[in-house]
């Protein structure tokens, strides 16, 4: 059964208050970057329906291309926060 092992729990992870901060406040700013970008989605679709479902490229209108560029937008920026975040052990240097 989980969870009845009484050993010792595996030792907890130094954390540098100053990279959690850091990499805190980054995935804030990405993440508001990520919003703001679908708020041009969702306000496309409330106000200009005519231009969101208006064909685009090779006759795909504009809301399949635009709900493709936010998967896109989303691994990006998920990279992005990948190699700018610091790791314990960086020194706090990048």
């Amino acid at each position: 059964m989980g969870g009845l092992d009484f050993k010792p729990g595996a030792p907890q992870e130094e954390e540098d208050e100053a990279i959690v901060r850091y990499n805190t406040r980054l995935g804030v700013y990405l993440f508001i970057a990520y919003v703001a970008f679908y708020g041009g989605f969702m306000a496309m679709s409330a106000f200009w329906p005519e231009v969101i479902g208006s064909p685009w490229l090779g006759g795909v209108n504009m809301s399949v291309l635009y709900g493709f560029a936010l998967i896109v937008v989303a691994i990006m920026l998920a990279l992005l926060y990948q190699k700018l975040s610091r790791k314990p052990g960086d020194g706090g240097a990048k």
